[in-house]
């Protein structure tokens, strides 16, 4: 990508991403992700009702009058983001492939942790982890990930969820909120989710929450003859007869019991998502998802 082009879309992903968290997700992420605890803040005289649990007792020995510690929430968070860069994000048939809806979703979620005075660091991964972005604040260390992901080439084929969330088990020691963007597109043969395991581990760390990007083209295949298709991660390529209703509801089966398969472990791990089209809005999509926490 050309370096004017690429600061083009950088720009214009930066003034709409920003206005939206300023606008409408400031307050929504605010109340949906809490710091990681309480920390002290001062020591007050006791008042009727505060907790004796709190009590200062040196102070009221010295003082000989009953005094409480008082905590407040800490606030500041640790934001990862775990970015699917595989091939398959290259796809898009209507307004903006999977790749640039990752792009403007993350940079919702980061100017909405920096408005709250959160690091934001980055996880990029294919069928490996190609590039890890340490958590940091400031608004040109968030245009710095955006465009790490506008023009990032992996290095590797296919996907491989599980290595990005051992990476992040591993990499990440203080609890973080991390959110996956991907189209959570690694089954196996049979559609099951091939990274339970990871994941097990990561959601008993960390708090997890998932964003999945899809196309509309990806889930049903149109009537329109001979199709030439090409896996984009493998290279696998061939001929389908998408006038066959045998062919069109074997796809679109495999394709329902496939993201039936990874809802279900999901919910078994009682991890918040939300699906979202690059077709729609993503605005709506991300108000669902803060609101459910």
């Amino acid at each position: 990508m050309e370096a004017n082009e690429l600061l083009r879309k950088v720009r214009k992903i930066e003034i709409r991403t920003k206005a939206l968290s300023h606008q409408i997700f400031a307050g929504e992420y605010h109340s949906a992700f809490k710091g990681r605890g309480m920390t002290f803040s001062e020591v007050r005289e006791y008042q009727w009702g505060d907790d004796v649990r709190n009590m200062e007792w040196n102070v009221t020995a010295r003082l000989r009058t009953p005094y409480i510690k008082v905590y407040e929430e800490e606030r500041e968070l640790t934001v990862v983001l775990l970015l699917d860069m595989s091939r398959s994000g290259l796809f898009g048939s209507r307004q903006r492939t999977k790749r640039e809806l990752i792009a403007e979703i993350a940079a919702v979620l980061s100017f909405s942790a920096i408005i709250n005075n959160d690091k934001v660091g980055a996880i990029f991964f294919s069928s490996k982890v190609e590039k890890f972005i340490p958590p940091k604040k400031g608004r040109s260390h968030l245009l710095h990930i955006i465009r790490e992901i506008l023009e990032f080439e992996p290095q590797n084929d296919g996907t491989d969820l599980s290595e990005a969330l051992r990476y992040l088990t591993n990499a990440i020691k203080k609890k973080c909120t991390a959110f996956v963007l991907s189209d959570m597109l690694d089954v196996d043969s049979g559609g099951q989710p091939r990274y339970e395991d990871a994941l097990k581990v990561a959601v008993n760390r960390h708090d997890l929450g998932v964003i999945q990007v899809y196309d509309p083209r990806e889930r049903t295949i149109p009537a329109v003859g001979l199709i030439h298709v090409k896996d984009a991660e493998t290279g696998a390529d061939g001929w389908i007869n998408s006038d066959s209703r045998n062919v069109r509801e074997a796809y679109s089966g495999w394709f329902t019991r496939m993201n039936a398969a990874t809802e279900k472990m999901l919910r078994r791990y009682q991890i918040d998502t939300v699906s979202i089209s690059t077709d729609e809005d993503y605005a709506k999509g991300l108000m669902t998802f803060f609101h459910r926490r």
